[in-house]
């Protein structure tokens, strides 16, 4: 990190702390982070099913759909894990398709939190 800002240093490790700070099913989990040269670098859990925005495309392409009760699922485990970010004050700032991973099991995860922000008193 010795190409970065002393501002750009701490933002780096809030976002990590922040990361770590968040354990629920359906977050993404921090595992560790390490620096090179001049980037942290941030170890997460990996989902072995993609990103629902591939799977999309996946459908789209074969002109299929998505089962109704997937669907759901995939809805339903998402606002949990938003719902526990926000439970700790944290904003997602980017809820899209491909920030959805998905696991062979059915489970879904909320990930790709580098533009997540702590809200301050009065934002939620």
């Amino acid at each position: 990190m010795s190409n970065l800002s002393d501002k750009e240093k701490l933002n780096a490790i809030n976002e990590v702390r922040l990361i770590a700070s968040i354990k629920h099913p359906n977050v993404i989990c921090y595992k560790e982070a390490f620096v090179t040269e001049n980037s942290l670098c941030l170890i997460m859990e990996y989902c072995d099913n993609g990103d629902l925005f591939e799977k999309i495309c996946h459908h789209q392409k074969r002109n299929t759909l998505f089962k109704e009760d997937e669907i759901w699922s995939i809805l339903i485990q998402t606002i949990k894990g938003l719902k526990a970010m926000h439970h700790l004050k944290i904003f997602h700032r980017d809820i899209k398709s491909a920030n959805i991973f998905l696991n062979k099991d059915g489970t879904c995860k909320l990930g790709d939190m580098n533009v997540s922000k702590v809200a301050k008193k009065g934002m939620l």
